[in-house]
C-alpha cells in the first residue's frame, strides 16, 4: 500500500501569528435571533440528530415496549445537551484548522460571530447542565455515560487522536457510540449485552460512514494537516478498509437477533438494508480499483446511504419489540 505522509503546516500571517491567535474581525451588530442561531450552530445540530437516531429506538428495545413519554423527552433533551457540549468544545479546540477548511470556515468561532472565550464557557456550561439534567431527571448511570461521551470526544478524539493518526475516526468514534448505552441505561438503569452489541454496530459503522466524507474533503483535511485515512492512503486502500468495516457492521447487526431475541421485522430490515450497504461499499471499491477520478468515484453516495442504513436498522430496533413476530 502506497502511503503519502502529510505534515501539518501551521500557516502564519505577515504579523507572524497563527490564524487562531489573530483576533477575528469584529462582527457587525446582530439581532438576538442571530446570536441564538450562532450558538445553536456551535452545537452541530445535524450531528445531534444522528446521535438521537441511535438513542430513541434503543429505549423501546430496552423497555420491550413504549417507555414513558417523560422519560423519552428527558433522555433526548439531556443527550442533546451532552452532544452539543462536546461539539461546541470541539469547535473551540479546532478553530485553527476549521479556518483552513472550506467545509468549516463558516463556523461561528472562525467568523468571529462568537468569541473563543464565550464558546468555551458555552460548551462547559452545556456539559454541566447535561450531566445534572440526566442525573436528576433520568438516572446517574446515564449521566456518567453522558460525561464519558463528552470526555471521549473532546479529550480522546479531538485532543489526542485527530491530528496524530489516520485511525483517528476509528477509535475516536467510540464517543459517537455512547448514545446507545445512554438510551438503554435510561430505561433499565443498567447495561446488557444487547446494549453492547448496539454500541458495536455504531462503532464498526463509523469508518465506512466517515471515510467517504473524508475522501470528498481530502484536500481540506490535507490543507489543515489532519491525517484522515483518505489523506495519507490511496483510494484503493481506503475502499478496502471501508468494505471490511461494512461487512463487520452488517454481521454485528445480525448478532443482535439471538442476543436480544429480535423478530422478523428487525431481521428483514437488517438483512435488506445491510445488503444495499455492502453493495454500495463494494461499488466504491470497484471504482477505486479502476483508478476512477473523484467525480466517478462518488464517495458521497455511500456517505449519504450510510446515514439511511443506520436509521433503518435502528427503526427496526424500535419497531420490532412493538410488533414482535418470529419466523
Amino acid at each position: 500500500m502506497e502511503v503519502t505522509r502529510v505534515t501539518a503546516i501551521e500557516p502564519r500571517s505577515a504579523d507572524g501569528r497563527a490564524p487562531a491567535d489573530r483576533p477575528a474581525s469584529p462582527p457587525s451588530r446582530r439581532s438576538r435571533g442571530q446570536v441564538v442561531r450562532d450558538y445553536v450552530a456551535l452545537t452541530k445540530p445535524r450531528i445531534i440528530e444522528l446521535l438521537l437516531v441511535t438513542t430513541f429506538p434503543v429505549m423501546f428495545l430496552a423497555a420491550r415496549g413504549v417507555p414513558s413519554v417523560w422519560l423519552i423527552l428527558a433522555t433526548l433533551v439531556g443527550g442533546s445537551f451532552s452532544a452539543g457540549s462536546a461539539n461546541a468544545l470541539n469547535c473551540y479546540l479546532d478553530r485553527d484548522i476549521d479556518r483552513l477548511m472550506h467545509r468549516t470556515e463558516g463556523r461561528p468561532l472562525v467568523t468571529g460571530a462568537i468569541s473563543p472565550r464565550n464558546g468555551l464557557i458555552f460548551g462547559l456550561v452545556l456539559g454541566l447542565v447535561s450531566v445534572l439534567w440526566l442525573g436528576l431527571l433520568v438516572n446517574w448511570l446515564s449521566a456518567a455515560l453522558s460525561l464519558g461521551a463528552i470526555v471521549l470526544y473532546v479529550g480522546f478524539y479531538t485532543l489526542l487522536l485527530k491530528r496524530r493518526t489516520s485511525q483517528n475516526i476509528v477509535w475516536g468514534g467510540i464517543a459517537g457510540c455512547m448514545p446507545t448505552l445512554i438510551g438503554w441505561s435510561a430505561v433499565t438503569n443498567s447495561l446488557s449485552w444487547s446494549a453492547v452489541v448496539l454500541f458495536l454496530v455504531v462503532f464498526f459503522w463509523t469508518p465506512p460512514h466517515y471515510w467517504p466524507l473524508s475522501m470528498r474533503f481530502r484536500d481540506d483535511y490535507a490543507n489543515a494537516g489532519v491525517p484522515m485515512l483518505p489523506v495519507v492512503a490511496e483510494d484503493i486502500a481506503v475502499a478496502r478498509q471501508i468494505v471490511l468495516y461494512a461487512w463487520v457492521t452488517v454481521l454485528t447487526t445480525l448478532v443482535l437477533v439471538p442476543i436480544a431475541d429480535m423478530g422478523i421485522i428487525y431481521t428483514v430490515i437488517a438483512v435488506v438494508a445491510g445488503a444495499v450497504f455492502l453493495r454500495e461499499a463494494h461499488l466504491l471499491l470497484r471504482r477505486a480499483a479502476a483508478g476512477a477520478s473523484y467525480k466517478v468515484l462518488k464517495p458521497m453516495r455511500l456517505f449519504h446511504y450510510s446515514i439511511s442504513y443506520l436509521t433503518l436498522v435502528f427503526v427496526g430496533v424500535a419497531v420490532d419489540p412493538l410488533v414482535h413476530l418470529h419466523f
